[in-house]
């Protein structure tokens, strides 16, 4: 006598991390709130700073004090791309994205320390210039321009305008194109019309908000 078992197969339902399909009006106004806000912070940082001289546009005016700088820096280094993708990377692979991390962190004391001086001391304010001082000739200049350009475009502004469309798609459901289209469009008002100055004030301003949400994340 055969006995036939037929066990359920176990179906994994499908996950959504915005379960909620409606915005409720307080979420409509904190993303319109938090919109506005950046731009008027990068507006204002037009009007205040000058503009009209290469070092004034490029270096905002070189009269920054060190709490925006240090800001600017922590968020352009730190962004969407770290909210999401490496939330998951450590998910998936755990402690290894935080070891690589902490060595980042070292290389980057590094550079501030022991590379900074001979910048400054050599007045020079990129690394295509500093080579073109240390060895001579544009060619290696300009080469090396290009290649970060390439880079950065493909390994970092890429990815994090990816992550950052990501998460207004599933907050809003919107196309990933037009959100794509949307931060592009309210990052280069301020950027490309307020230069450096615009872009330290509102990275500071980030800066603020990603510490308050990420505190909160981790109360939760």
């Amino acid at each position: 006598m055969e006995t036939t078992s037929s066990t359920p197969s176990s179906v994994t339902p499908p996950w959504d991390v915005f379960p909620q399909k409606t915005l409720e009006p307080i979420d409509i106004a904190v993303l319109v709130l938090y919109f506005l806000f950046v731009l008027v912070v990068g507006l204002w940082s037009m009007w205040k700073t000058q503009r009209s001289t290469v070092k004034g546009y490029f270096l905002a005016g070189g009269q920054m004090v060190w709490w925006p700088v240090g800001a600017s820096l922590f968020a352009s280094n730190v962004g969407s791309g770290h909210f999401i993708g490496l939330a998951g990377s450590g998910a998936a692979s755990g402690i290894a994205a935080t070891a690589y991390e902490w060595n980042g962190m070292f290389c980057v004391l590094v550079l501030a320390w022991l590379f900074l001086p001979i910048y400054i001391a050599a007045g020079v304010t990129t690394m295509p210039e500093y080579l073109r001082k240390r060895f001579g000739g544009k060619r290696i200049q300009m080469f090396l321009a290009i290649l970060y350009l390439f880079i950065y475009i493909f390994t970092k502004i890429s990815v994090d305008m990816y992550a950052g469309a990501l998460f207004i798609q599933q907050a809003l459901h919107w196309d990933l194109y037009i959100a794509v289209a949307g931060l592009l469009a309210i990052t280069a008002v301020y950027t490309v019309a307020g230069g450096l100055a615009a872009v330290i004030y509102t990275d500071a301003l980030q800066t603020l908000i990603m510490l308050i949400g990420a505190v909160t994340l981790m109360v939760f």
